[in-house]
């Protein structure tokens, strides 16, 4: 199982949003200078962030994008499904009914009414990691990076997109 690089980036670009005035927004061309990554891309995951809800787009020359609802209320996994979709990692075929054993009716009767064992297991994992990514949020992250990052870092990041031609 592999997400895309086009959750890192959501990520990463959802935190520029968080400090922006609310009134302001923050351009795609200054989003995408910064994390060096080419605008059309970045536009892509935009597109599916704006049709999620998590962003909104604010058309125009001094146009761009800001949050759509608060921090505290973006998670990471909302960032996955809008990205990525909401399709289960794994996908149980049911295997365990084509098998040699069940070409006996009695046999195959009884292993059709029972789950599978290793689907229930693969569910379980994947709900797990929904639960932990559901559990960060946007603030959480933003707390994070305040505490990892050093305040200069955090503090050049925030000026370059104020000083931008959006914000």
């Amino acid at each position: 199982m592999q997400y895309s690089i086009g959750v890192e980036y959501g990520l990463h670009c959802l935190v520029y949003l968080i400090d922006i005035p609310p009134d302001s927004t923050i351009g795609i061309k200054e989003l995408s200078a910064f994390q060096g990554v080419s605008e059309t891309y970045l536009s892509k995951i935009f597109a599916k962030l704006t049709k999620a809800g998590i962003v909104s787009s604010v058309p125009g020359v001094k146009g761009g994008y800001r949050l759509a609802k608060s921090p505290a209320d973006i998670s990471f996994w909302d960032v996955v499904v809008a990205v990525e979709g909401a399709t289960p990692i794994f996908q149980c075929k049911n295997i365990k009914n084509n098998s040699y054993l069940c070409r006996d009716e009695d046999y195959a009767a009884c292993a059709q009414a029972s789950p599978c064992v290793i689907n229930l297991t693969m569910l379980e994992a994947e709900d797990s990691m929904r639960n932990v990514l559901r559990n960060k949020s946007l603030t959480w992250l933003n707390e994070e990076l305040d505490r990892v990052l050093t305040p200069q870092s955090r503090k050049d990041t925030r000026e370059y997109f104020a000083n931008s031609n959006n914000v």
